[in-house]
């Protein structure tokens, strides 16, 4: 019997590494509203969501948040992300090796939709591969909170104890735990330190060494 059923992936630093390229995108969509940011300043957002990314930075210069600056950024994004954008070496293997072995799959990120396809468009996989994909604008609370990866199992008809989450973020493996789910982290964004003491079950430099332990 498979220990796990669905295997639900966060998508920025887990199959992609998008921060170079988004924060480029932001950064230079919120000048369109005077905010002159640092990239660093998005740091401490990542894995929350867009919303939060690109509003905690502008609202800390005493911009509101309003919805076209996500919209201006990921426009921005669709053009940088061709050159910037680096998929994580293990990402399509991963993924294919695990539809083929007739695993369900899901990805569940804080990002918008748009971003999400534009990523796994990058990886190179079909979206259909994927039983459900839910994004930030699916739930009312992001990460921490579980709902996002609740809803994923919800949707693929899976008990939470049957799921194993692929994250990087803090956030995201505080959620898989809250969740109830067991939470593979990769390095790719926190130390492995700060990624146990978050609540990982497994912690890993190369998702590749996950998915053979816990998939072959």
């Amino acid at each position: 019997m498979k220990r796990f059923n669905l295997a639900i992936f966060d998508m920025d630093g887990v199959l992609v590494d998008s921060e170079k390229a988004f924060k480029h995108a932001c950064q230079d969509a919120l000048l369109q509203w005077g905010v002159k940011a640092e990239r660093e300043e998005f740091t401490p957002y990542t894995g929350m969501g867009d919303i939060l990314y690109i509003g905690g930075v502008s609202e800390a210069h005493g911009v509101p948040y309003c919805l076209e600056m996500t919209d201006v950024s990921y426009k921005l994004y669709a053009e940088y992300a061709k050159n910037e954008l680096c998929v994580l070496p293990w990402s399509r293997s991963i993924i294919e090796s695990l539809h083929n072995a007739d695993y369900d799959i899901a990805v569940a990120s804080s990002a918008g939709l748009f971003k999400v396809e534009t990523n796994l468009n990058c990886v190179g996989v079909d979206t259909a591969l994927f039983k459900a994909i839910v994004t930030g604008s699916d739930v009312e609370k992001k990460k921490p909170a579980p709902d996002i990866f609740l809803k994923a199992a919800e949707m693929c008809g899976e008990d939470p104890a049957a799921c194993l989450v692929f994250e990087d973020a803090i956030s995201g493996v505080k959620a898989a735990k809250a969740a109830g789910m067991f939470a593979v982290a990769v390095t790719t964004s926190f130390s492995e330190a700060e990624l146990y003491e978050a609540g990982a079950d497994f912690v890993c430099d190369d998702l590749m060494v996950a998915f053979e332990k816990f998939f072959v």
